[in-house]
């Protein structure tokens, strides 16, 4: 954070080549820059711990699995989506915890699993303990959770593409990341990523998870909710510093919601001051944000 002389590093998630589209990428990109949210290190900025898009690190990806996979927190795993449907649906199952992973394939002799892969290349599974992992998020406060609820978890599937919680844990350990500022939504998958980072013995960084904006109804606003996205905000006229105003006094770092540049936040950004609560976007908040005479605190 650079209220903590720290830099701000942009890295671009397309490890899943196949669903990632260079163009919204560089939407994406041009969205920050218009916001006035540059990037010390990343796309376009040379840095020290390159390559900045995923799709390129798979080799550093692969290097960490073998780490993992030598100090047996792996095995292969065979079954499909389906099969973990209908074991999370079957008679005394896990339907009321989700698509909790059984542990099928925990325990299969070698014998077994090589006559399994006659048939179907496996994903790698992580092998997750009854442990209770406890940290302090900087936003949400001491949290504490057991690892075992959300069963053992793919860190690479059987088409090769490497898991979210491999490959973010891999980045920001490489790449020297201190603090991790990100959604709300992704706070429970932290324990794993701790689990991940002890496993590996890296350090792991601090965490603080922003709340996430919603509909009037609290229903987590989508990419492609209508009228908000901020190629549309743009699109309309609106200045970015009445957005980051706005969004600044909802979270609590401004007493008002005046436009603002984000370089003029540095001096008064402090986590301490973020509020846990969702940001509610109601048709009101949304009529105010499109009308640049409207007075957004009322």
């Amino acid at each position: 954070m650079r209220s903590m002389n720290g830099l701000y590093i942009l890295r671009i998630e397309d490890i899943d080549v196949q669903r990632s589209r260079q163009e919204l990428a560089v939407e994406m990109m041009r969205d920050l820059e218009w916001l006035g949210l540059d990037w010390d290190e990343g796309p376009g900025v040379a840095g020290d711990y390159g390559p900045y898009h995923q799709a390129a690190r798979q080799a550093l990806y692969e290097r960490e699995i073998t780490k993992l996979q030598e100090t047996n927190n792996l095995y292969p795993c065979y079954c499909s989506r389906a099969d973990i449907t209908a074991a999370a649906s079957a008679p005394h199952g896990i339907a009321s915890e989700g698509l909790r992973y059984p542990g099928t394939c925990r325990d299969l002799t070698r014998e077994e699993a090589a006559l399994r892969e006659l048939h179907k290349k496996p994903s790698l599974r992580m092998k997750v303990p009854e442990d209770i992992v406890s940290f302090v998020d900087g936003i949400a406060g001491e949290q504490s959770h057991r690892l075992s609820d959300g069963g053992d978890f793919v860190v690479r599937r059987a088409d090769d593409i490497i898991s979210y919680q491999l490959a973010v844990v891999v980045d920001d350990a490489l790449m020297g990341i201190t603090h991790v500022l990100r959604g709300a939504d992704l706070l429970d998958s932290t324990p794993r990523q701790l689990l991940l980072y002890h496993a590996l013995g890296y350090q792991p960084p601090q965490f603080a998870h922003t709340p996430l904006m919603v509909d009037a109804e609290g229903r987590r606003l989508a990419k492609r909710t209508r009228g908000l996205s901020l190629s549309f905000l743009r699109g309309q006229g609106i200045m970015p510093e009445r957005i980051i105003g706005w969004l600044s006094w909802t979270a609590g770092l401004l007493d008002y919601p005046e436009p603002v540049r984000p370089v003029d936040l540095i001096p008064v950004f402090d986590l301490s001051k973020v509020s846990s609560a969702p940001i509610k976007i109601t048709d009101h908040v949304k009529n105010q944000l499109l009308n640049p005479r409207c007075n957004l605190s009322k």
